[in-house]
């Protein structure tokens, strides 16, 4: 177990951790570094960890570089560690598709990925999982998200995402993770309105984390957002080696239930 992340006793808790991994490229796509981002995501010990900009298929990657993974990229980074995956494909493209993903050492129990793409080129979704716990014998729902470059964009897939967790059970645990492109801050005030959701950073610290760029973090754009769950410290990951990894900086947590 990382030192970073302390036992708490008397109660479950769990690590959730968020990465935008730039479909396992460094900054500007010079470098792939796939292998090197696994072995840091492990490093983390994270039990749920929700990813975006997962390449799903890429037949002209596969031919150029020699270590590309037979397996799709989010079954190589699941591996040995992380038993249970799911996929939402978002953007498809003659050479493949990418999307968001979700790796669970819990039992993902039902999954259904979520178009959210406003008109234009972008593609977005929401992967929405139901996960077992099975210590406390319930249930925990995890939404993976990945929002829109432009403002009129996020605030519609906020409302719809208000809209999905108006649908779930309002008793059952809720995590709400990923890339929010939310440069001006407004999704904290329509969640919390609409669904009563809480950011782990802004919650524990008064704001939420600067994530990007990752070598020189100015921006808030990652965030995690819980219901139903308690907060213990969040943590944005060491700058090595993760700014060498990704272009956003990521983000963990643990939550006790």
């Amino acid at each position: 177990m990382s030192a970073l992340f302390p036992q708490f006793k008397d109660e479950f808790s769990f690590r959730v951790l968020t990465v935008n991994m730039h479909k396992g490229f460094t900054l500007f796509n010079r470098r792939f570094i796939l292998p090197e981002l696994r072995e840091a995501i492990r490093m983390v010990s994270a039990d749920v960890v929700f990813l975006q900009e997962v390449l799903g298929l890429h037949e002209e990657h596969s031919l150029r570089f020699q270590n590309w993974p037979d397996a799709p990229q989010y079954e190589f980074l699941a591996d040995t560690v992380w038993p249970q995956y799911a996929y939402g494909q978002n953007a498809v493209y003659p050479e493949g598709h990418h999307g968001n993903a979700l790796l669970s050492k819990f039992p993902i129990v039902y999954h259904r990925n979520h178009d959210v793409s406003v008109e234009g080129p972008e593609k977005r979704g929401m992967l929405h999982c139901v996960i077992d716990i099975p210590p406390l014998d319930r249930r925990m729902h995890a939404i993976c998200i990945h929002l829109g470059l432009r403002e009129h964009q996020r605030q519609h897939q906020l409302e719809l995402l208000c809209r999905l967790v108006e649908s779930l059970p309002p008793d059952e645990p809720l995590i709400i993770a990923g890339d929010f492109n939310d440069w001006r801050l407004r999704a904290h005030a329509v969640l919390e309105r609409c669904a009563g959701l809480r950011e782990v950073f802004v919650e524990a610290r008064g704001e939420a984390a600067r994530t990007f760029p990752a070598r020189l973090p100015l921006l808030r754009l990652d965030r995690i957002y819980i219901r139903n769950a308690a907060l213990h410290e969040p943590f944005v990951l060491p700058n090595k080696p993760w700014s060498h990894l990704s272009d956003h900086a990521p983000l963990a947590a643990e939550i006790a239930l």
